[in-house]
């Protein structure tokens, strides 16, 4: 079986299994929070205003940056690659889109950048539970297929990874 079969089976089994219309407004309600990493921005510049000691401050930013860097590296990935959001017969999407782009998810790479760039400040099992659920909400919604959410959360977990610690001196300073 090729990967696209793999995909399609899986975005149908996603967009077919535990609806319900609560559930579906519920799941629509909660991504929504997710678009271009509003709630992680969110949290970042939170964090940042109520910590008390600048070097706290300091990584709640960075977090936010890593969060806004990896939306950014995601669009351009998305130019690049120009897969077309899925399209099920019978069955339209649940919530709209900003755009006709699907891969990678960026629900999933400011989730998983924003887990991982979090993970030192707010408890990481709730960061990576947020993030598992905005990356599984897109599948469920009929806006992007598995893989792209797979791809999203490797990008972001990749960005936050590589993403400067701030604690390395810059030439000439």
């Amino acid at each position: 079986m090729s990967l696209q079969r793999i995909d399609d089976a899986a975005l149908l089994a996603a967009r077919t299994r535990g609806h319900g219309r609560r559930a579906e407004q519920a799941v629509a309600a909660f991504s929504r929070t997710g678009e271009h990493g509003g709630c992680w921005l969110a949290l970042g510049l939170a964090g940042a205003a109520l910590s008390r000691g600048q070097h706290r401050r300091r990584e709640w930013l960075r977090g936010a940056r890593i969060v806004a860097g990896a939306y950014a590296l995601n669009y351009l990935v998305k130019l690049a690659v120009r897969r077309h959001r899925p399209e099920l017969p019978g069955l339209p999407p649940l919530t709209a889109t900003v755009s006709r782009l699907s891969f990678p998810s960026a629900h999933a790479t400011t989730s998983f950048a924003a887990a991982r760039a979090f993970a030192g400040l707010a408890p990481k099992g709730v960061l990576y539970g947020l993030a598992t659920a905005f990356a599984l909400s897109r599948p469920y919604l009929g806006v992007h297929y598995p893989t792209d959410v797979v791809a999203g959360a490797a990008l972001g977990t990749l960005v936050a990874q590589a993403w400067p610690d701030g604690t390395t001196p810059r030439p000439g300073r």
